[in-house]
């Protein structure tokens, strides 16, 4: 299932977060790209303003992960707007945003809507999910040197 994120929006209903920094971003996509990894799905966010030289596509590629930025003269809503509109299959297609507008907009078209508060439960969710599995991985303990050699002489004792 696809998320179309309008950024700045979520970023404005998130406590954590100030809608006037650029580190806000980076901490933003952060959170979406472990909510991606976790979900296994595409995420899409859309920021007001101009491209952050910091964040290119190179830095999600391989990933169905992509950051888009309003052309001069347009704002978020529009590519918001133009994204669902080329998007083919809405059953399954997330919106996420508290905006009046870009909500009526994505029902209009048959998309599926997340307000921003409601999605912050999916981000904290899967931040734990994230925590877990990386505890899990921490617990793999790996043979010694030691411990490969004391394994390798007792097989060999028993051919």
């Amino acid at each position: 299932m696809p998320y179309l994120i309008d950024g700045n929006n979520l970023i404005g209903h998130l406590p954590f977060l100030e809608i006037k920094t650029r580190e806000s971003r980076f901490e933003l996509i952060g959170r979406l790209l472990v909510f991606q990894k976790i979900k296994n799905t595409r995420v899409t966010v859309v920021f007001d303003g101009p491209p952050d030289p910091n964040i290119t596509e190179e830095d999600f590629k391989g990933l169905p992960f992509y950051v888009f930025y309003p052309e001069i003269g347009q704002d978020a809503d529009e590519v918001i707007k133009k994204i669902i509109s080329k998007e083919t299959d809405l059953r399954r297609f997330f919106v996420v945003s508290s905006d009046r507008e870009i909500k009526q907009f994505a029902k209009s078209e048959g998309a599926k809507i997340l307000n921003c508060e409601e999605f912050q439960k999916h981000l904290k969710k899967a931040q734990k999910e994230y925590k877990r599995v990386k505890e899990l991985e921490k617990n793999v303990d790996l043979p010694t040197p030691l411990e490969v050699k004391f394994w390798a002489n007792i097989f060999e004792r028993k051919k």
